[in-house]
């Protein structure tokens, strides 16, 4: 027994101490599990191994699929359509930017499935039309970085697919992609209702109502990017297709869109692309590597059990443990990234939640859209990051302009913490119990 405690101690000392000294996550998980390994003596191939079958999944490899949809329909002049469109949607209202840039966020996410890729995109567009409307650019950038949180909420996220994996594959993709619908839109709503209030007290500028010609025409040049989510999300309900093969099928129809239908770029930008894709990839797939090694001395170690019995042991209340469980989310959430954090939080705090009477699904939006918030908070948020180089402002400015905005995605959270059906309601009604 002191044996195995020692290791747990090597296990989390080493981690820390090397996230402290700034090496690379991917590096810090395997070091750290050699190091625990060494001392218990356990075989380094055995570890190899673990590393090895982290990455031999078939539902992984939707990932990749999906980094290179993304890059290809960011790049493509999608994102340029999406604002127009929701321009028509919401652009009359006081603070009419603001909202396109929410609501656009909403469309976008559903293609890119990532935050950063979201910021980037709809941000150096909206951030500067903005602040040349009349609107502050900590509030600007405020709103965008906020906003683009909902591309990790709003299927296809392949946030989602990592959470299926560290759940043990016992997960439905399918589900977990459905389940993240309703809390991706109601973050938006909310973030939408703030963004409102601000308007009106500041008096921010109203848009023009378009009229029912210019909608659309608007509407029709959205279209086909707004099916890219479409044909993912609804192949996979249908049964049509896997999430991997949803994922193919969407690199496809955006390369097709991209270069033949838009044709805004030409087609020898296709290798930049995919040189692009394949840095983020290569970083995705040894972080998930590495992750798969920590994960299980995490279950060798038997410390999820630990876990499980150390939170049930603090209090019986359910609502007590859920609050716990989300500020210490929250607070990791603010000093590491939101991918390594989904493969080592899920395996320790998924039984918990089950032993809380959650449902996986639920749990796994929960998880998601709270570690989403760390992408826009200090110290390491990487879509707060790139909205401040985009506009060119202080991180602590654009945090002091996000307050009211945290308070809505927290708000957001503890509806999809404590209502079931926020999450499970669409999963359940379009794919079963």
């Amino acid at each position: 027994m002191a044996n195995m405690t020692a290791a747990t101690v090597i296990l989390f000392v080493s981690f820390i101490l090397l996230l402290m000294l700034r090496m690379p996550i991917s590096f810090t998980l395997g070091l750290s599990s050699l190091i625990t390994a060494m001392y218990l003596g356990i075989p380094l191939a055995t570890l190899f191994q673990r590393m090895v079958n982290g990455v031999q999944s078939f539902s992984l490899m939707a990932i990749p699929f999906f980094i290179l949809a993304g890059e290809i329909m960011g790049q493509g002049g999608i994102s340029a359509r999406l604002i127009k469109f929701a321009n028509a949607c919401v652009g009359w209202m006081r603070g009419g930017l603001a909202q396109v840039n929410i609501l656009a966020s909403m469309f976008f996410g559903g293609i890119s499935g990532s935050a950063v890729a979201d910021t980037s995109s709809i941000g150096a567009i909206l951030i500067p039309m903005m602040n040349d409307s009349g609107y502050d650019n900590d509030f600007s950038v405020a709103v965008t970085v906020t906003s683009s949180c909902q591309g990790v909420m709003i299927p296809p996220s392949h946030n989602m697919i990592l959470f299926a994996m560290a759940a043990g594959g016992g997960v439905s993709i399918g589900q977990l992609f459905m389940g993240g619908l309703i809390p991706g839109i109601l973050l938006g709503v909310a973030l939408m209702i703030i963004t409102a209030i601000i308007a009106r007290k500041r008096n921010y500028p109203k848009g023009k109502r378009v009229s029912g010609k210019e909608l659309f025409q608007v509407t029709k040049d959205a279209f086909l990017g707004l099916m890219t989510c479409l044909i993912i999300v609804g192949g996979v309900i249908a049964g049509w297709f896997t999430a991997t093969e949803s994922a193919a099928v969407a690199v496809i129809y955006a390369f097709i869109v991209t270069f033949f239908v838009y044709r805004e770029i030409p087609l020898k930008q296709f290798g930049n692309i995919l040189r692009k894709s394949l840095r983020t990839i290569a970083m995705v797939m040894a972080l998930i590597s590495t992750a798969s090694m920590f994960g299980w001395l995490l279950a060798y170690l038997q410390i999820p059990t630990k876990a499980t019995n150390l939170l049930l042991g603090i209090s019986d209340n359910r609502i007590v443990l859920l609050l716990l469980i989300n500020v210490m989310c929250l607070v990791l959430g603010c000093i590491m990234d939101m991918g390594p954090l989904i493969l080592i939080l899920t395996p320790i705090l998924l039984p918990v939640a089950t032993q809380l009477g959650m449902q996986p699904v639920q749990f796994g939006a929960m998880l998601i859209l709270n570690l989403a918030i760390g992408l826009c908070t200090p110290p390491v948020g990487a879509a707060l990051f790139a909205g401040c180089s985009i506009g060119k402002i202080k991180i602590e400015d654009v945090t002091k302009a996000c307050l009211p905005f945290y308070a809505m995605m927290v708000l957001t959270l503890l509806l999809v913490t404590f209502i079931p059906a926020v999450s499970l309601f669409v999963p359940q009604l379009m794919m079963g119990p």
